[in-house]
């Protein structure tokens, strides 16, 4: 147990080792670079090379030579890269990195072998001052091999993200084979130690790992990925919200790292892993990454940084044969590294910028490689020299890879096809509705449930699921199959619910992390009711957006929407974006014009001004409403062209909002309608506004009604 003393020196390492983290983090920023580079340099400041010898007393007090202080500090920075890899791998794209795999595999083979042949050659060649007493030469040339095979996983993660590189085609190239580097070092470092300890390999030892580790990664995305959809589904309807979300994502990490732990490789692997299979689920929380990015970029990983370079003594290079043997290891694991991940690159065909951003990332060894040296210097076949030199190695990488691969990948835009993704993912990522996220659609059937499914495939990107869910007994199975046959190129789910109310059915699934509902209208209106009790039920009470679809007169939902004329009124609200998403998504697909309307409530009737329109025709309607008008269509024609469809824009001003809409409809031969509404309780029924409400009384085209709950934001 820890002493009263012993705490206080605890809380001042953290305190001291975080403070100059994040600062010199922050300077780095300043200029340009990563945190991770001032985190690390953080270690060497406070470690033996500066502050022990600029002060050797407040050195010793704050980082004495007590196996259980370090122990505890050493544990609290592991905590740091392990909550880094389980959000790294979050972040992973198993889809993209399968469809580089080719590369994947041709990468990490040439980063690994090239490596570890002149790790070979340098043990070899390394004088004696640098062998452990009671080591065997082959096993330290092992070690040496090890030593500059291996990356560092999260260090790369780390730069990668601080880069803002993530999402880009080469970082998942260069995780997956950092992964393999880490997996494949991990194993020669298990051989490394059981020749060092018993003087032979314990291949029996090895093989059980080599295949414990491939039934875990296979288990992990088969029934792992089911008990982990299993676990957060269950937390969702117990209204676990965010913190049960998290608590399951640090449960099945820790799982994880015990597993690969156990099995003789490394626990970060293992939440490596687990964070991939976690960020896959599709009933994880949204907030659960943002939480644990939060922590990990602001508390733990900059501890784990800084406390690397704590035991790093750089007066042993005083020595010149210690200085220069120290020069020759950087160089050959520098050349080593860069040349293995060239080759792979050219190999798998990649370009010279992309090759050349391999090399410089896979360079960083980081802290992964300072675990390497502490085993060996633990194990006897390293000593004070050798294990400076290792880690002097290990830093260097690290810091001199962000800058390399900035500069390197400066300017470089990747692939036409990667260029289209990262675009395409940007416009999702700021869409507040149209995103990837899942879409449930109650359905019973019927032509309208039919025109929602479709429109609902044209407008969403094809990742998104669709669950279609039905409640009750008399369900008409032959309706449901054709709602189902809609959906060919994306993932679709039926649930059906037999002992719920369709109502209490749709809001227990909404609760579940999706995106949207999508619904079609009932094919005959209820008296009393806006639409039918179930609809109307629904609009007052569901959390998330809804998106209501009324099928024309004109309309044949049996076969795909061949729209070739959409009206949308720009409204300036968040349903109004909404809806602008939902007919510039459908456009997009069906090569429709959109046409952009704005309608200012006037004495003056009959007006009609193309955009843009101020400048030629002003209004005498009032400055502040033309200003404003200018302003909410310019935003949906900005968002239009980022979307690439064709548009055309006007204004009319006239006495009803919805009778102007209407007169454009008939003549622009409108074939799509899509409205927002801002959704208020009126007389125990959903109130969508006069203009709407008139406009499905109205209107003979087909409409798609946007509405959103109260205070409801993406």
């Amino acid at each position: 147990m820890l002493s009263h003393h012993q705490v206080l020196l605890f809380l001042a390492q953290m305190l001291v080792l975080l403070v100059a983290a994040r600062g010199l983090g922050a300077l780095m920023r300043r200029i340009g670079q990563p945190s991770v580079v001032g985190e690390l340099a953080a270690g060497l400041l406070l470690g033996p090379s500066i502050l022990g010898r600029l002060s050797p007393g407040t050195f010793h007090w704050l980082f004495p030579a007590d196996p259980l202080q370090q122990g505890v500090l050493s544990a609290v920075a592991w905590l740091g890269v392990f909550f880094l890899l389980i959000a790294t791998g979050f972040e992973t794209d198993l889809g993209l990195v399968r469809r580089l795999g080719r590369s994947t595999a041709r990468v990490a083979f040439g980063s690994l072998a090239v490596p570890a042949v002149f790790g070979l050659a340098v043990g070899f060649a390394m004088p004696e001052i640098f062998v452990g007493e009671k080591s065997p030469r082959l096993v330290f040339v092992l070690l040496m091999a090890t030593a500059l095979s291996i990356s560092a996983l999260p260090v790369i993660a780390a730069i990668l993200t601080q880069l803002d590189l993530m999402r880009r085609n080469i970082a998942q190239v260069m995780l997956a084979s950092a992964m393999m580097n880490d997996v494949v070092g991990w194993v020669m470092l298990g051989i490394v130690a059981g020749l060092a300890q018993s003087g032979s390999v314990q291949f029996e030892r090895l093989l059980v790992t080599l295949a414990g580790l491939a039934a875990f990664v296979a288990l992990a995305f088969t029934l792992g990925q089911r008990g982990v959809d299993l676990l957060l589904r269950r937390a969702r309807e117990h209204g676990g919200g965010p913190a049960g979300a998290f608590t399951i994502t640090l449960g099945v990490a820790l799982a994880a790292g015990v597993t690969t732990h156990a099995l003789g490789l490394e626990a970060v692997l293992g939440a490596f892993v687990a964070g991939t299979v976690l960020g896959r689920s599709k009933f994880q929380h949204d907030e659960t990454f943002a939480v644990l990015d939060r922590i990990t970029t602001a508390f733990l990983a900059p501890l784990f940084f800084a406390s690397a370079g704590l035991r790093v003594d750089l007066g042993l290079l005083a020595d010149p044969r210690v200085a220069i043997w120290g020069v020759v290891v950087l160089a050959a694991a520098s050349l080593s590294k860069f040349s293995g991940a060239y080759l792979g690159g050219w190999s798998a065909r990649l370009p010279v910028r992309e090759r050349l951003a391999l090399g410089a990332g896979l360079n960083a060894r980081g802290a992964v490689e300072i675990v390497v040296a502490t085993v060996g210097l633990s194990l006897g076949v390293l000593n004070g020299n050798s294990y400076t030199v290792i880690v002097l190695m290990a830093i260097a990488t690290s810091m001199a890879a962000p800058p390399i691969l900035r500069l390197t990948l400066r300017g470089w835009q990747g692939s036409e096809e990667e260029r289209e993704r990262l675009e395409r993912e940007r416009l999702l990522g700021s869409n507040v509705l149209v995103r990837n996220r899942r879409v449930l659609l109650p359905s019973h059937g019927g032509p309208n449930s039919i025109l929602a499914a479709r429109i609902i495939d044209l407008a969403w990107p094809t990742e998104a699921e669709v669950t279609m869910l039905s409640a009750g007994a008399d369900v008409p199975r032959d309706d449901l199959e054709k709602v189902r046959a809609v959906f060919t190129a994306r993932r679709f789910v039926h649930e059906h619910e037999s002992r719920s109310t369709p109502i209490a059915a749709i809001l227990k699934h909404a609760a579940l992390g999706y995106g949207a509902i999508a619904v079609g209208a009932t094919d005959v209106r209820v008296a009393g009711r806006l639409v039918s009790p179930v609809i109307d039920d629904l609009l007052g009470s569901s959390p998330l957006p809804v998106v209501m679809v009324r099928c024309g007169t004109h309309e044949d939902p049996t076969h795909a929407p061949a729209y070739q004329r959409i009206l949308v009124p720009a409204i300036g609200t968040g349903p109004g974006r909404a809806a602008l998403e939902m007919a510039f998504s459908v456009a997009q697909h069906t090569g429709a014009q959109v046409l952009i309307t704005h309608v200012i409530t006037s004495p003056h009737r009959d007006r009609e001004h193309a955009f843009p329109f101020w400048s030629a025709q002003p209004l005498d309607v009032g400055v502040q409403h033309n200003r404003a008008a200018e302003q909410v269509v310019e935003d949906a024609l900005s968002l239009a062209a980022q979307m690439g469809v064709r548009t055309e824009a006007v204004i009319r001003t006239g006495l009803s909002a919805s009778q102007e809409i209407l007169k454009l409809v008939g003549e622009r031969e409108i074939d799509l309608l899509v409205l927002a509404a801002n959704l208020r309780q009126l007389s125990g029924r959903p109130f969508l506004g006069h203009g709407v409400e008139a406009l499905l009384e109205e209107a003979e085209t087909t409409i798609v009604v946007v509405t959103a709950p109260a205070g409801w934001s993406r």
